[in-house]
């Protein structure tokens, strides 16, 4: 089901949104919720097949967010598409709230598998995918993992299995920043090459833009085409990505911007809105 919001818009009222959520709990992933940012609006913004006013329909298209730690995006457009309210934002990582700093499927809409432990989330994306195989559903499952996340050993159990049973109903994207919390991925953990490690596991891989709304579309297409197995989507993107002191920064994995960060955040960000609505 399609927005009516442009994706361009979409994205940098989230992005907006996140940065706000994050310093306000004081706490939050704000890096890579940046990165992911763009991704996440296309699917929900003209991607998924999806009713807000009935979040459990069992034909629904489902997407994981494996790189659980990244909410504030996630949340951002939930409520911009409607699940909730705008304002429950404000509670992110609050008592009150619902809104942790990791999914929770039982308590928010929108949320289609609750996820946080790294590399969970893509096999419960393939139980998923496998269990509309079997119902014959028409339904499609899409999961977003991060880079760092692919030092997981379960990541690569479930790529095996997804070739296995050939689930051309899965749809993978790999957040592909470069960072992760303790430094760029190619010092922690080198994960690359990739897009060569899914391929010699039976995936379809493609190359992608994660900023770029052209570039992801086409991958989606692709992967929507592709009827012999799985695809993984390497989206490359920016950690920070919109706020410049946070681009390329590893130290904002997981750093809340203080009053004085965040004013200089928020400035940027708001320009950058007026610029698309100008």
């Amino acid at each position: 089901m399609q927005y009516n919001t442009p994706l361009p818009h979409m994205a940098a009222r989230g992005r907006l949104l996140a940065t706000e959520m994050v310093h306000r709990a004081a706490s939050g992933h704000l890096g890579g919720s940046l990165s992911a940012m763009d991704i996440i609006a296309l699917l929900y913004g003209e991607v998924l097949r999806i009713n807000v006013n009935n979040p459990r329909d069992p034909d629904r298209d489902r997407f994981v967010l494996s790189k659980g730690h990244v909410t504030p995006a996630l949340y951002a457009i939930l409520a911009l598409r409607g699940f909730f309210p705008e304002a429950d934002l404000a509670l992110f990582r609050h008592i009150d709230g619902d809104l942790s700093g990791h999914p929770e499927m039982k308590h928010v809409p929108g949320v289609d598998m609750s996820t946080g432990s790294l590399g969970q989330g893509i096999s419960a994306a393939v139980g998923m995918a496998l269990a509309g195989q079997m119902d014959q559903k028409s339904y499609r499952v899409y999961a977003l993992l991060g880079d760092g996340e692919l030092g997981e050993g379960q990541v690569w159990e479930a790529a095996m299995a997804a070739n296995k049973y050939k689930l051309s109903n899965l749809t993978a994207f790999v957040d592909v920043n470069g960072l992760q919390i303790d430094g760029p991925t190619a010092q922690v953990m080198p994960v690359e090459p990739i897009g060569d490690k899914f391929r010699a596991f039976g995936w379809h891989v493609i190359d992608a833009d994660g900023h770029d709304f052209a570039s992801l579309r086409s991958a989606i297409t692709e992967a929507q085409q592709h009827t012999d197995g799985p695809t993984m989507i390497l989206a490359k993107t920016v950690k920070g990505k919109g706020i410049s002191f946070m681009e390329h920064v590893a130290g904002w994995h997981g750093k809340a911007p203080g009053d004085e960060d965040y004013a200089v955040a928020r400035a940027e960000l708001e320009a950058a809105l007026e610029r698309l609505e100008a």
